[in-house]
């Protein structure tokens, strides 16, 4: 397999094309005329003319992100919730969405929409499935204003899967939101244990059964699965893998998303059992590819934060923001309590008051200060800012788990390719570089 972070590029070759590949791609200049399967790496980015500026190249793709004309928010409908996770971060201190919110919400949606060419909502938390009802009236609004000046709205949603009944699931599926984020630590044992109610008792019969209505719903939609692990249950995970598959054998749109559980901030932080780094990587893959050898699709976020910006956090970009309950606005989901992340406030009449040197400190601390990340390879993925928290907090620089394990992660992504479409022909580059997810990692 090969693959280009330019271009977005991925391709895998059979074993009988490998010499000549290897000797287009060899070192030094080409000078052949291209046809067929060079021409292809060509058109894909992986032969590069030597008159090109790569660098230029790299540096006007950042500048891009920074004025794309598209906006995400990230929207907290409720900041409480009816779990308590052994290892949230969250503290709850707010409930509900204040009306001078939604209002400010809309009224700010209805001027942002006359000047970009797209809108990205993700539903957030807390818990946002607590109020149906305002993510409902959220959504018609943006929709409208999204509709009246002609460009596109895609939203997405991570919910604890609890309140997903079949019947909310498609109101929201009526209003455009199209990828889920649900959480399942293990079988339901396991689960339950570091799943809880607020009040005490099990969740996961009730998300299974959720999720198995969601099976008979005739429409394009994804739910990523996602399970976090540290050491108290990574040994369980394998049972959760095998049932999963018995459940969602063959649906595609039930996909796999494995990361390991950090320490953020939450009440129980030093009591949390994380993985140190070396055992996070190897668990974090280990696992995924016991997934995938057992028929689960990857999760389409992999894919995504493989392709040119993909891996960039929405924390570092201009254009996101994430809206609290009560209007204040942050760009990071996780330090909702450190002072760093309050950058403005929304008000009732959709104005937005921002701190601009605390926006800097977010967008500007990842390529253009570091001269390790303007050399690396995966530069264009994710510019220095996979997570701008992270390099603040520790000062060292935030490389995505994909990068850490590339070569295994491209083979997983082939494997998982060739059992969702039935195997094939293999050869054919795909350059399209797409990245249609919007959001980023919540949880």
């Amino acid at each position: 397999m090969i693959y280009n972070s330019y271009s977005g590029a991925m391709a895998a070759f059979e074993p009988d094309e490998e010499a000549e590949i290897l000797r287009v791609l060899g070192k030094g200049a080409c000078h052949e005329e291209l046809s067929g399967m060079a021409s292809d790496l060509r058109d894909a980015g992986f032969l590069v003319p030597d008159v090109t500026d790569e660098l230029a190249q790299a540096q006007k793709l950042h500048a891009a992100l920074n004025e794309a004309k598209s906006l995400h928010l990230v929207i907290m409908p409720m900041e409480a919730c009816n779990f308590r996770c052994t290892y949230c971060y969250q503290s709850f201190p707010r409930g509900a969405m204040t009306r001078e919110t939604i209002d400010g919400l809309k009224a700010y949606v209805r001027q942002a929409a006359e000047s970009i060419e797209h809108l990205a909502v993700s539903w957030f938390g807390g818990e946002p499935m607590l109020v149906p009802d305002t993510i409902v009236e959220l959504s018609n609004s943006f929709l409208e204003s999204c509709s009246k000046n002609g460009i596109s709205y895609s939203a997405d949603m991570s919910t604890n899967g609890y309140f997903l009944t079949k019947e909310r699931f498609m109101e929201l599926l009526d209003r455009n939101v199209r990828r889920f984020m649900v959480t399942l630590d293990g079988t339901e044992t396991v689960h339950d244990r570091r799943r809880c109610l607020r009040g005490g008792g099990g969740t996961f019969e009730t998300i299974i059964g959720n999720l198995k209505e969601l099976r008979n719903v005739d429409a394009s939609f994804a739910v990523d699965i996602r399970i976090n692990f540290d050491e108290d249950n990574a040994d369980e995970v394998p049972d959760l893998l095998t049932k999963l598959f018995a459940w969602f054998a063959g649906d595609k749109r039930f996909q796999l998303l494995i990361r390991p559980v950090g320490r953020w901030g939450g009440r129980n932080d030093n009591r949390i059992p994380v993985c140190d780094r070396t055992a996070s990587d190897a668990h974090l893959w280990e696992l995924t590819g016991l997934g995938v050898e057992r028929g689960l699709p990857l999760s389409e976020t992999i894919i995504d934060s493989l392709m040119p910006s993909g891996a960039v956090c929405y924390a570092a970009k201009p254009n996101a923001f994430v809206i609290g309950a009560d209007g204040r606005l942050y760009k990071c989901s996780v330090a909702l309590d450190d002072p760093v992340n309050h950058v403005g406030q929304l008000h009732a009449d959709g104005s937005m008051v921002l701190d601009m040197d605390k926006m800097a400190r977010w967008t500007g601390s990842g390529e253009e200060r570091d001269p390790v990340c303007r050399t690396c390879y995966f530069r264009p993925a994710c510019q220095g800012n996979h997570c701008p928290l992270y390099r603040m907090r520790t000062g060292k620089r935030p490389c995505p788990h994909e990068k850490r394990k590339i070569k295994h992660v491209l083979e997983l992504i082939g494997k998982s390719k060739d059992q969702v479409e039935g195997g094939g022909e293999e050869h054919e580059v795909d350059s399209s570089g797409h990245n249609n997810r919007a959001s980023g990692e919540y949880r």
